[in-house]
């Protein structure tokens, strides 16, 4: 069977589950080269055992495995990252937020940054690689994610990123920062999607985080402030609902300069303020 035959097979057999993309990672995967080799390699025969293990990849993808968990990798800012089942898959909403941060960090001046809640790295390693001076500190609850994290960051040879296991800030002593980012968990414990999807596959503990979303939220802005520097800024991603319930949070704990920035489809996506 050739490339393209595989590919029409995979797409028509799963039609639900499986678009054009999707086969054409997995197949690049499999085969080790790049999607656009698929395209002028199209009609190559395939080697019976790379057809076999495409064809497996493919049934995993229809019972509804993510496409980044089976080939092991995804696309982060400029990064290509490591992902397994004990991280959340990186999603491209999710750069608006290293990209908000980094506008409050110099690249000619070093400077603190904390990511909280880290998982794969994505956030921690997009910030050390635009704004090598700084020192990034990512954190997570779990060791199985710090792992990832960790080989993340020597693949990228990024050594200025330390990786600290801890729940939130408790690791962490009196270590204060001129920026803290994170994507904590902020779905509602009842929230259909969780069943749905690539959700149903991720960390449960990384996606919610109580009735309304909000506790992991609640206790960061809390604490935040024993750990920024003066003039320092807490950026935090949440979902599209809930822009305004996460800026009276700030308001509350004595932020200034408190907004809510939108994702690239117009979406409530960070909130952020300023510790004076």
């Amino acid at each position: 069977m050739t490339i393209a035959a595989a590919l029409r097979e995979a797409i028509a057999s799963l039609p639900e589950r499986m678009d054009r993309t999707d086969a054409e990672y997995l197949l690049a995967h499999v085969l080790e080269r790049p999607r656009a080799w698929l395209y002028a390699h199209a009609d190559d025969e395939l080697a019976p055992v790379l057809l076999a293990e495409f064809r497996v990849l493919q049934a995993r993808r229809g019972a509804g495995e993510p496409v980044a968990y089976l080939t092991g990798r995804r696309g982060f800012w400029s990064l290509e990252l490591q992902v397994t089942p004990d991280t959340l898959i990186p999603r491209p909403e999710t750069e608006r937020l290293v990209e908000l941060a980094l506008a409050f960090l110099h690249p000619g001046r070093p400077a603190a940054v904390l990511d909280l809640g880290s998982g794969s790295g994505a956030v921690a390693l997009a910030i050390a690689s635009e704004r090598p001076l700084s020192l990034v500190t990512a954190v997570d609850i779990s060791l199985a994610a710090l792992t990832v994290a960790a080989a993340n960051g020597r693949h990228l040879h990024l050594g200025n990123v330390i990786f600290e296991h801890g729940d939130w800030f408790s690791s962490l002593g009196g270590r204060r920062f001129d920026v803290i980012v994170s994507n904590p968990p902020y779905i509602e414990d009842g929230d259909g999607h969780l069943g749905q999807g690539d959700l149903r596959f991720e960390p449960r503990s990384a996606l919610a985080a109580g009735p309304d979303g909000l506790d992991d939220i609640r206790l960061i802005v809390r604490d935040s402030p024993r750990h920024l520097l003066p003039g320092g800024w807490l950026l935090i991603e949440h979902g599209w609902n809930q822009g305004a319930s996460v800026r009276e949070l700030l308001d509350a704990a004595g932020f200034t300069e408190v907004t809510t920035e939108p994702d690239l489809e117009g979406r409530d996506r960070v909130s952020l303020g300023r510790m004076i």
